[in-house]
């Protein structure tokens, strides 16, 4: 046994190894119930990997270690695409025309004498006179010598007369790569095909999509042709995007959420945007309407936030019930709020859910009362309760702190971070009235989805400030079956950053855009330092900025300008 040196290195390395790459107390367990005998183990021979080997055959619990050439080298070595949920299968589109024709001259024989021609008579079983005038000679050859025979227009080998046309479906699509039923049955001369290709997909030979451009009826593909062309065409879309600096990647985020000059959006529909945009990030309370809003919205307008929360279309509080931190932060403006769609808060609360804190005695008594009447007005509130006008705002604020409830206008937050004696106005509610043990299915997806629409490309760094945040390794997966799906990139966009990178594909476009762009020394950006777009420390050299409302962060041409990276307010 090798004892690992004491070194803070060695330490993190060997953490994010066992307990975040892998789970090295859920394998011991599963050892010791094996060596106890609970377990019932079961040898099956099946056609395909299990699902339960992908992490495995894939090198996730390594590969995130190697430079990302070699990393995304080894996670495509294997394709697994018999065992996609036939959604996925059906959509591994978006294949490259130029990947389909190589891979399909690869695939077409290359005779060099009559012998290879039998052998390929004996595979096809049926071979279209029309498609054999280069081979006459051979044929002929083989004839003369009782090995082929010409019947109804179609070249066989003697030994296969009796073939099957199932055995006859078999061998084309070994060469043809992506081709309909009806295209493949008139190229043997037969109605139809169907009914052969279901068999060749349930033995896994084959898979059924949509794979040429401008393709309407469905398609089938042999999967080891469909996968040599998906690896094409992957590589050709990888190795086109030149990775930028993080400059550029800063300057291209500041871009993609509309934080810089001349970028803003306008309007309630601009104002929708960005909340959409940013929902799930948890920003200080006072932060939202000072800086947040304001830098992508030009000339914003408190009435425009009061106009959606109360058409029910955006929602606010706070996400995550608890920090990690043993330390309870008394409520204020420094509070994480997060302002969300309504119709996208009930992932969003299962993404973030957490331990509540605990409460005090009068907050307690609101939270009984909203849990048993509804929602309820200020003087509703007061009336059940007795509780004074401040005593009901302190208990609402405590309420507000602990992830427990919202109001549906946001002037009642607004009234409570300036201390307002009324400022509990709206009709107030619990924030997540029907939270159960189970998440609901598809949160993570959901929230992949998000990180993307949020930042254009992500990468294991970028999401450091996430709240909790899924692991990278459940992540990857998802990336990866969208881009196999042709809804993202994968390849290197910022080249500071190891590990694999995914891009929405008009995010693609932008970098390269923001990359021409010169560099004049006049693209000043301040964001708040509890904006998401404060990533000095995380994408940059430096200490963090801590994320109080107090706190600014400058950049210059995408640069944390030199002594300007924490500027208190």
């Amino acid at each position: 046994m090798i004892e690992p040196p004491d070194h803070p290195l060695i330490r993190e390395t060997l953490r994010d190894c066992l307990n975040e790459a892998m789970d090295i107390e859920g394998l011991r367990g599963l050892l010791q119930r094996m060596e106890r005998g609970e377990l019932r183990l079961l040898a099956r021979d099946t056609a395909e990997p299990s699902p339960l080997s992908h992490e495995i055959l894939n090198s996730a619990p390594y590969a995130y270690l190697d430079d990302a050439p070699l990393e995304e080298r080894r996670s495509r070595a294997v394709q697994l695409r018999r065992t996609l949920d036939p959604g996925d299968a059906a959509s591994l589109g978006a294949l490259d025309a130029a990947a389909i024709a190589e891979v399909v001259s690869q695939a077409a024989p290359d005779l060099r004498s009559a012998d290879e021609l039998h052998d390929l008579l004996l595979t096809l079983v049926l071979l279209p006179a029309t498609e054999a005038v280069a081979w006459q000679t051979w044929l002929e050859e083989l004839r003369a010598a009782g090995r082929a025979v010409l019947c109804d227009g179609f070249w066989r080998a003697s030994e296969r007369s009796g073939a099957e046309l199932l055995d006859a479906v078999r061998g084309w699509v070994g060469l043809t790569g992506p081709i309909t039923a009806p295209e493949l049955a008139h190229k043997l001369g037969v109605a139809n095909v169907e009914a052969e290709l279901a068999l060749l997909e349930n033995d896994g030979l084959v898979l059924r999509g949509r794979y040429r451009a401008g393709a309407v009826e469905t398609e089938w593909c042999e999967r080891t042709l469909l996968a040599r062309i998906h690896r094409l065409t992957l590589g050709r879309l990888r190795r086109e995007i030149e990775p930028v600096t993080t400059q550029d990647f800063l300057r291209f985020l500041f871009r993609w959420q509309h934080a810089q000059p001349g970028t803003q959006l306008h309007g309630t529909q601009g104002l929708a945007e960005i909340v959409g945009q940013l929902q799930g990030f948890q920003s200080a309370a006072a932060s939202w309407e000072s800086d947040v809003l304001p830098s992508r919205v030009a000339r914003y307008d408190r009435a425009l936030l009061d106009q959606l929360c109360f058409s029910g279309e955006i929602a606010w509080g706070r996400l995550a019930c608890a920090d990690e931190s043993p330390r309870r932060a008394p409520p204020g403006r420094a509070t994480p709020i997060a302002v969300v769609r309504r119709e996208d808060l009930p992932w969003l609360l299962d993404a973030t859910r957490g331990g509540c804190e605990p409460l005090g005695e009068r907050a307690r008594i609101l939270l009984a009362l909203l849990e048993q009447r509804g929602a309820l007005f200020p003087h509703e509130l007061r009336a059940q309760t007795g509780l004074s006008a401040r005593e009901l705002n302190e208990a609402l604020w405590e309420l507000v702190s602990g992830g427990r409830v919202t109001c549906d206008g946001f002037g009642a937050l607004r009234g409570l971070l300036e201390g307002k004696a009324h400022a509990a106005a709206g009709r107030w509610s619990l924030l997540r009235p029907y939270e159960s043990a189970q998440r609901e299915p598809g949160w993570e997806d959901k929230l992949a989805r998000q990180y993307l629409r949020r930042y254009g490309i992500v990468f294991r760094d970028l999401l450091t400030r996430e709240p909790r945040c899924p692991p990278w390794r459940d992540l990857l997966q998802i990336y990866r079956r969208m881009e196999a799906r042709g809804e993202l990139r994968g390849g290197r966009f910022a080249q500071a950053f190891s590990g694999e990178q995914f891009a929405l594909p008009e995010a693609v476009d932008a970098v390269r855009a923001v990359r021409k762009v010169p560099k004049a020394g006049d693209e000043r950006v301040t964001v708040s330092a509890c904006d998401p777009l404060n990533l000095v420390g995380v994408l940059t050299p430096g200490a963090r900025v801590p994320a109080f409302p107090q706190n600014r962060v400058t950049f210059v041409d995408g640069v944390p300008e030199e002594g300007a990276a924490l500027r208190t307010a």
